[in-house]
């Protein structure tokens, strides 16, 4: 029934074009059901591009060069500026889709976002402030680590919904496919777009906290002894011994004896991404730090964030750069 439809619609518009040029088109859209309609733009777009594959096949070759041409410019930036490069994939992580968002008008995901940006800009207004108050570090890591577990535990539940859709589980409860489909999509998108933000906004912090409180040196030199009973994240006291069990957190002792409140050195390599000690720069052993293996860093979360980062900040700007390309050339 497709494809008759569609011969009898490119007929419509043949005709329509060569001798009833200015009557009106002599059927109502409105009045077709959802895959008629799509039958008809289906339809009308094979007509509009008919003998036209010199020219998309153009228009593919420049996509790839472009994509190539702008992944080796991106890893070449990367392994050079690193800094500036973090930077801008940042700010575009935060503006590229509250652009599209805005003009699409979803607004349960500029709801969110407002939300996130207002507590975060607050968190890294006082990660930047000189001098840093004592109580600074423990709120960001507090902060990050929530959002880090919020964004996973959402990116998991999102997963699981698609996969249950997948095999039809969303029929037992009598809920449409694309109803159960769009659900689980959209978590699965807060999970990772929040989770791979939250990450940078982290390390952004924990960089800046780091060169200006604590005993954590950049050139692995320590300027300041450290004691026991003393956080070489946060530089504030340690209250629970190691073997004791703490009431809101306890404490965790390294491979290398240095021992470091549980939020700080937490957020020290789950959220700031440093997996290492804050103060002698050995290497930390997060099997031994963390016995349940779903408190880990997860490897391919973390692969799966960069690769979102990727998709969200650059993807839009080399489309649209292919876009700009074929409009000089004149490609449609």
């Amino acid at each position: 029934m497709a494809g008759v439809f569609e011969v009898e619609v490119d007929g419509v518009e043949h005709d329509h074009g060569l001798e009833h040029h200015d009557e009106p088109n002599q059927f109502d859209i409105s009045k077709l059901s959802p895959e008629e309609k799509w039958r008809v733009e289906h339809a009308r777009m094979h007509a509009k591009h008919k003998d036209h594959e010199a020219m998309h096949a153009e228009m593919v070759l420049i996509l790839i060069v472009t994509l190539v041409v702008a992944q080796l410019v991106l890893v070449q930036w990367k392994q050079r500026h690193p800094k500036s490069y973090n930077l801008v994939t940042l700010f575009q992580m935060w503006v590229v889709p509250l652009y599209f968002t805005t003009k699409l008008h979803w607004w349960r995901f500029l709801t969110t976002w407002f939300i996130f940006s207002v507590i975060t800009a607050y968190i890294s207004y006082r990660a930047t402030r000189k001098p840093l108050a004592c109580t600074t570090p423990r709120l960001v890591y507090k902060w990050f680590l929530l959002l880090y577990k919020i964004s996973y535990a959402t990116g998991i539940v999102g997963y699981s919904v698609v996969m249950f859709t997948l095999f039809g589980i969303n029929l037992i409860f009598r809920i449409k496919p694309e109803d159960a489909m769009d659900f689980g999509v959209s978590l699965l998108f807060y999970g990772l777009y929040y989770g791979v933000l939250g990450r940078d906004f982290a390390e952004m912090c924990a960089d800046f906290m780091a060169s200006t409180v604590g005993y954590y040196s950049a050139s692995g030199m320590t300027t300041k002894h450290l004691s026991d009973n003393i956080c070489a994240v946060c530089g504030q006291p340690i209250l629970v011994d190691v073997s004791e069990e703490g009431i809101i957190e306890n404490t965790y002792r390294l491979s290398c004896n240095h021992v470091f409140h549980e939020f700080c050195i937490r957020g020290w390599c789950i959220v700031g991404k440093k997996q290492m000690c804050p103060y002698c720069k050995e290497k930390v052993d997060l099997k031994r730090m963390f016995s349940n293996p779903w408190e880990r860093p997860h490897v391919m979360y973390g692969q799966l964030l960069d690769w979102l980062r990727y998709l969200v900040a650059w993807q839009p700007v080399i489309i649209g750069f292919v876009q700009g390309i074929n409009y000089i050339l004149g490609l449609e």
